[in-house]
């Protein structure tokens, strides 16, 4: 029998299906904000007009707008970007982009409200977590300004009250969170992801049904995670290969864009994640592989390596995912090889000599020590990397 306890995450709204542009006019009249300030992707703001659109309709209440987040959200970047935001006198965040530009705006939003503009004064922010797993959260102001989300990828960090940011001198990537952290409103519009690029769009749906898999198969999952986990992998994976086959259907990036929604709702009441996840924020912080190439090439690992302390959790992820009796870490292989995404740590190019770097730096990442199957050290990391090459 299990027992525990379900948080309901601090949040406004979820938008889905509509227009962004006029969801985010909307959201900016009923907040009464008068200095909004966006941060986008580059290549999403060229390739959409976005904030064109945007400055024509919102003229002198469009404060200002920031384009330079570097992949795994670095802290340059994110200071950056906070300083022109209180240059700005921002009172509202707007984020337009993937998973970096959705941690970007938390942590702008961190910056604003303890007054750091400078690299090293993140320090006294982040979690720290040591080689036994032991978490030391800090204690700090949380954000004082409202954010609006909009994602063009599938790694649902918008749904979340943490972030990831790297720290370059360190070459590793460290956790922020705040329970005031996620954004106040996530607008899902599937018209703004046909920018994004296939690869992209692909991996990250990967990433999602890498958050499903593992929720699912946690050690502190609950029926609200459960339910919601069991219905995202059964959106996504469909969802994923019509929207491969056809980029212009909206109604199945519609579907990804929920089922990805759907894959977090664990993460956002602290259900906790194992082993996939754990070496993937390694894998991109300090390897620079991209978040949804590390689900792809860790996760049917992982899978086998818990599958004798949870086969029957790993029974519904197949079912799910439409192979009844099938073997969940064959099942997601296939799903990932027919989108034509890596599976290797040499197709995203991790050089062998990393592997024992990495394999010591994921026993500081705190998923490593929840995953289902006890992990005793860097040398059983180590051969997970090595079954992953």
């Amino acid at each position: 029998m299990r027992d525990g306890v379900y948080v309901y995450p601090d949040r406004d709204r979820v938008v889905f299906g509509r227009p962004a542009i006029d969801t985010l006019i909307g959201e900016i009249e009923r907040r009464s904000a008068r200095r909004a300030f966006v941060i986008a992707s580059n290549s999403l703001a060229q390739a959409s007009g976005v904030l064109e659109t945007l400055r024509g309709k919102l003229r002198d209440r469009l404060a200002g707008s920031w384009t330079r987040i570097g992949a795994h959200t670095p802290r340059p970047d994110v200071v950056a970007a906070a300083a022109a935001a209180a240059q700005a006198d921002a009172d509202l965040i707007i984020t337009i982009g993937g998973g970096s530009v959705t941690d970007a705006g938390k942590m702008v939003r961190l910056c604003l409200a303890n007054g750091i503009y400078e690299t090293r004064g993140l320090d006294r922010l982040r979690t720290r977590i040591s080689a036994d797993g032991k978490r030391d959260h800090p204690e700090f102001a949380g954000p004082d300004r409202p954010l609006i989300a909009v994602p063009s990828t599938l790694s649902a960090g918008e749904f979340t009250a943490f972030a990831g940011c790297t720290d370059p001198e360190r070459h590793i990537k460290e956790g922020f969170a705040h329970r005031k952290m996620a954004p106040d409103t996530v607008v899902l519009d599937p018209a703004i992801t046909r920018h994004t690029p296939e690869w992209l769009w692909l991996s990250t749906g990967i990433r999602a049904v890498d958050h499903a898999v593992e929720d699912l198969c946690s050690v502190n999952g609950t029926p609200l995670s459960d339910a919601t986990s069991l219905h995202a992998l059964r959106l996504l994976a469909p969802g994923l290969r019509r929207s491969k086959q056809d980029a212009a259907d909206l109604a199945a990036r519609l579907d990804c864009l929920v089922g990805a929604w759907l894959s977090i709702v664990g993460s956002q009441s602290g259900v906790d994640k194992g082993a996939s996840h754990g070496i993937g924020h390694v894998l991109g912080g300090s390897a620079g592989v991209p978040h949804g190439y590390t689900s792809c090439v860790m996760l049917p690992h992982v899978l086998r390596f818990n599958s004798p302390v949870n086969a029957e959790r790993q029974a519904m992820v197949a079912e799910a995912l439409g192979r009844p009796g099938g073997e969940a870490a064959a099942v997601i292989g296939e799903l990932i090889q027919s989108l034509g995404l890596p599976r290797t740590l040499r197709d995203v190019g991790v050089k062998r000599d990393q592997l024992d770097e990495i394999a010591e730096l994921s026993m500081h990442d705190r998923w490593i020590h929840t995953n289902p199957r006890r992990i005793e050290g860097p040398a059983t990391v180590r051969m997970l990397l090595e079954q992953a090459w």
